[in-house]
């Protein structure tokens, strides 16, 4: 039974998402109505909130590996989280397959498990699967963003 309530919220945000255009109107003085944010990897953005935070998920299809950043609310800047995972439910082929993502630690930024911006996943279906749709669970300075649906089409 919890799973075919799962799949009813999972199907009613993909379709919310399909359906709903992201752009939005910022403040008409300051110059910014209309504009698109981009992706700093060339992932694909998914916004968190009204214009709070973004998330970028990247596939490297041959390594089979999915990395999400976590950024500010323009995807200008990396936002650092204590979190040490982000889940995400994707739904490959109409299979759901939640996927626990493990924060990276990079020595370069000074970014460490418990304070890092960037999460990763390997999968091996990762490197066959096509588009595919889901949801995404993560907790920003103590703001908790549930199910918000994203679609992968890389």
């Amino acid at each position: 039974m919890k799973s075919i309530h799962l799949a009813s919220v999972l199907i009613a945000a993909v379709l919310l998402a399909a359906g709903c255009s992201k752009s939005h109107d910022h403040d008409k003085k300051s110059g910014h109505a209309g504009h698109v944010h981009v992706a700093p990897h060339g992932g694909t953005l998914v916004e968190l909130g009204d214009h709070a935070y973004n998330v970028e998920l990247l596939r490297d299809k041959a390594a089979g590996k999915l990395t999400v950043w976590v950024l500010d609310g323009h995807a200008e800047n990396f936002v650092r989280i204590t979190s040490p995972t982000i889940e995400l439910v994707a739904m490959p082929g109409g299979q759901f397959t939640p996927l626990s993502l493990k924060a990276v630690a990079n020595p370069v930024t000074g970014e460490k498990v418990g304070d890092t911006s960037q999460f990763e996943v390997q999968a091996d279906w990762l490197k066959t699967a096509g588009e595919f749709a889901g949801i995404v669970t993560v907790e920003i300075k103590g703001t908790k963003f549930e199910k918000v649906p994203y679609k992968l089409a890389k």
